[in-house]
């Protein structure tokens, strides 16, 4: 037996996180339609309890758009200092299990307890004591993923929501890849997506033809890490200390912005909190991406990677002004513009690798 297939991950994830908060700390709420966020005519939903998302309500999605899908729909502000506190209550839940613990965000993450601190040998069985001390403990409810490798886990902890707890084994990960429609591999967008589709590629089954060369013909990076999860291969270990990747600035507007004199000083505002954070970080990056969104929620984003570690600002900043005139359609407003750079120096001046997958 590999190396792979002796570890045990799991993968929990809190169901309707914030919403499930909020109607724990307001029992009239629970069993209602709920969203978290804002409702005024630009608000955008954080989060939507189960009840709610029936209706197809979910979350990025635009309040008034989400009232005309549920009309009974209720509202509360997000409290997120509130969230983060119950995060670390979850977090000292996963530490009595195992040390090795990955956050993903406040309501997910993975725990390799291949060694685990408790008595119990059986990932499941650990899954399902989590789950149960979160529900007795904290009155919330989690779905678990259980697998050999970080994405089955992943994939896993979404198959039957909410308070699932699904398991795949190493015997049944490699089949259970090749049943996987492609929409469902984490980190395939919809633009990969259709490219996958115009190469007859519609489940992990069709992957398994092409060799990993050819894949990273096709997509990249990317390639390679399809060419091996599509057997149901995936060696990253769970990190407990991560490395940010990343390092951004982006401003959501009250109100529309249009004409290149507010859009460039709008720009400005973020540009300028952007580099504040970037030299307070203390390293160095190579890639910069400018991401705008416009009126009509269309997120649009444009990149460039330099030779050498980005340390002249006016340069950096010509440069983004030059990918935001390419970005920008003539007389469309805008809602949101950001900027993040990332490809950071590691010791001896080695680049970050960056994750392609989730």
């Amino acid at each position: 037996m590999s190396k792979e297939e002796t570890r045990k991950i799991i993968h929990i994830d809190m169901d309707a996180f914030y919403a499930s908060v909020e109607q724990r700390d307001h029992p009239e709420l629970r069993g209602k339609p709920l969203a978290v966020g804002g409702t005024g005519g630009r608000g955008v939903i954080a989060a939507a309890s189960y009840e709610a998302r029936k209706f197809g309500v979910r979350s990025a999605m635009p309040s008034r758009v989400a009232l005309r899908k549920c009309p009974t729909l209720l509202f509360v502000k997000p409290e997120f200092e509130k969230y983060k506190a119950v995060s670390r209550e979850i977090n000292a839940i996963f530490e009595r299990y195992t040390s090795v613990i990955e956050p993903l965000s406040l309501d997910e993450a993975f725990l390799d307890v291949t060694y685990s601190k408790y008595e119990l040998q059986s990932a499941t069985l650990i899954a399902q004591q989590i789950k149960n001390d979160i529900r007795n403990e904290l009155d919330l409810v989690a779905s678990a993923g259980v697998s050999y490798n970080k994405f089955l886990a992943k994939i896993a902890s979404d198959q039957d929501k909410p308070d699932g707890l699904f398991v795949i084994t190493p015997e049944e990960g490699p089949e259970f890849m090749k049943q996987l429609p492609i929409e469902d591999f984490f980190g395939v967008g919809k633009v990969t997506a259709e490219k996958m589709k115009a190469n007859t590629i519609f489940k992990g089954i069709d992957l398994l033809p092409y060799s990993k060369w050819e894949l990273q013909q096709l997509f990249g990076k990317t390639g390679g890490f399809l060419y091996d999860i599509a057997r149901g291969i995936d060696d990253r270990p769970v990190q407990s200390e991560r490395v940010r990747k990343s390092v951004g600035a982006e401003m959501t507007f009250s109100e529309d912005v249009k004409g290149d004199i507010n859009i460039n000083e709008k720009f400005s505002q973020v540009f300028e909190k952007w580099w504040t954070r970037y030299e307070a970080h203390g390293k160095k990056g190579r890639s910069v991406t400018l991401k705008i969104r416009n009126y009509e929620f269309e997120t649009i984003t444009r990149s460039i990677t330099e030779p050498d570690f980005v340390v002249n600002k006016t340069e950096i900043r010509e440069k983004l002004m030059d990918l935001m005139k390419e970005a920008i359609l003539p007389d469309v407003p805008l809602r949101l513009i950001g900027v993040s750079i990332s490809g950071f120096e590691l010791e001896g001046d080695k680049e970050v690798s960056q994750l392609t997958i989730w």
